[in-house]
């Protein structure tokens, strides 16, 4: 599969409509939330508020075209973030960190230098700077959802629930045949565990059509299983904590769950999670052969293909969006929730850590962290490209991610 290599300047006009996001993002919180935790494992808000500038500044002006910084106390500050761990956690307080208005003279400094030399600048460094943005665009959206909803302002693009509808979650046939996870060196950008290609051969196995709904998981729930972190219980009644309010517990919406949840689940089922390979295949194989950029083409994502790109800040139904089944008519493969694999995260054969971010990928190739493929309403659209791989340890409760059970 090849991508298009953005120009410069498509470049720089991406960096700013992904700011305007950021922004848009923070601007949800009152200032009551800025310098608290929202998520015990994570840093304070008042950190990632300086850290997406500061790593655009760091990589763009400082790495890639070693032009001196202007703050390099603030650059150390807000370089690095923190590898989810609930058994090491953070200890900083409020007053360690600076004032509101330094940090925000630290942002407009940063965004200057960036916009001055952001054209004469590495091209994959600047990809990468802004790939980086994007990701935290929805780190932050769950780490927000954790907040009380008095410290946040309702989005005018949030949405009540959808009226249900009545649907059967059958096992689909997917027959065997090749998949092609990873991508080539096409010039275009890749994080470095997206490199090299590999092609696959995979038995047939059974997939659902559907991802598992709060609905299926409530029957899990009642036989004795935790509930997931998103749910809330109120007596004997489950509600969903979304975004800017609690729902009535929306049946048909994707469970978010945990990888530890998701695989105990599909084995009370007696079944299995997919395999990254079997993602692949159910995902962007076809039945004559063809590899396939996106579940339904080549065509790029657009809205009417499924929940993704910052349109929604909750989940939708699993049947929404029908135009962006797969070829053998499985649904919302991408968007409206990552899914999990039982594939550990491990890198592809020829693997090879870049200069400009040794550390990315390989500091977790560990055994604790797991694969999830796919995207969700928060993911950037030039994330859904099908070599991005993303992961988490399989007890991190907080990210949007959904599954769906195979029988092989």
């Amino acid at each position: 599969m090849s991508m298009p290599v953005l120009t410069p300047n498509k470049l720089g006009e991406e960096i700013r409509r992904a700011r305007a996001e950021s922004d848009r993002l923070f601007s949800i919180l009152t200032p009551a939330a800025i310098y608290e935790r929202p998520i015990a494992q994570r840093h304070r808000v008042i950190f990632y508020l300086g850290h997406l500038d500061g790593f655009d500044v760091i990589q763009i002006c400082r790495e890639g075209l070693s032009i001196p910084s202007a703050h390099p106390e603030f650059d150390s500050l807000f370089q690095a973030g923190i590898d989810p761990d609930s058994s090491n956690l953070p200890t900083d307080t409020p007053a360690d960190w600076p004032s509101l208005q330094e940090v925000q003279n630290y942002i407009r400094d940063c965004r200057r230098a960036v916009d001055e030399n952001q054209e004469r600048a590495p091209e994959d460094i600047v990809a990468m700077a802004l790939e980086h943005r994007q990701m935290h665009l929805e780190t932050l959206a769950y780490m927000f959802q954790n907040f009380p909803y008095e410290w946040k302002q309702a989005d005018a693009d949030s949405q009540g629930v959808t009226e249900p509808a009545r649907f059967d979650n059958e096992f689909v046939e997917v027959a065997s045949g090749d998949a092609v996870l990873g991508k080539k060196e096409d010039g275009s950008f890749g994080w470095d565990n997206e490199y090299g290609e590999m092609i696959v051969s995979v038995p047939a196995f059974r997939m659902q059509r559907f991802p598992v709904t709060n609905s299926d998981y409530l029957e899990f729930v009642r036989e004795g299983a935790p509930k997931p972190h998103f749910w809330v219980q109120h007596g004997d009644r489950y509600h969903l904590r979304g975004m800017f309010r609690e729902h009535p517990l929306p049946p048909n919406w994707p469970v978010y769950v945990t990888q530890l949840e998701a695989e105990a689940y599909a084995k009370w089922k007696g079944m299995a999670l997919p395999s990254e390979e079997q993602f692949h295949r159910a995902a962007y194989g076809t039945r004559d052969g063809r590899q396939l950029s996106f579940p339904w083409g080549d065509a790029p994502p657009t809205r009417n293909r499924g929940n993704f790109d910052f349109h929604r800040w909750d989940p939708e139904p699993v049947y929404a969006c029908p135009e962006g089944a797969s070829d053998w008519g499985i649904r919302q493969l991408v968007g409206n929730g990552w899914e999990w694999t039982r594939s550990q995260f491990a890198p592809f054969p020829g693997f090879m850590a870049r200069d400009s971010y040794p550390g990315y990928s390989a500091n977790f190739f560990d055994g604790d962290h797991f694969v999830l493929k796919g995207g969700s309403s928060r993911t950037a659209a030039g994330l859904l490209r099908r070599s991005f791989r993303n992961w988490f340890r399989r007890d991190y409760p907080y990210m949007y991610a959904k599954f769906r059970c195979v029988e092989n």
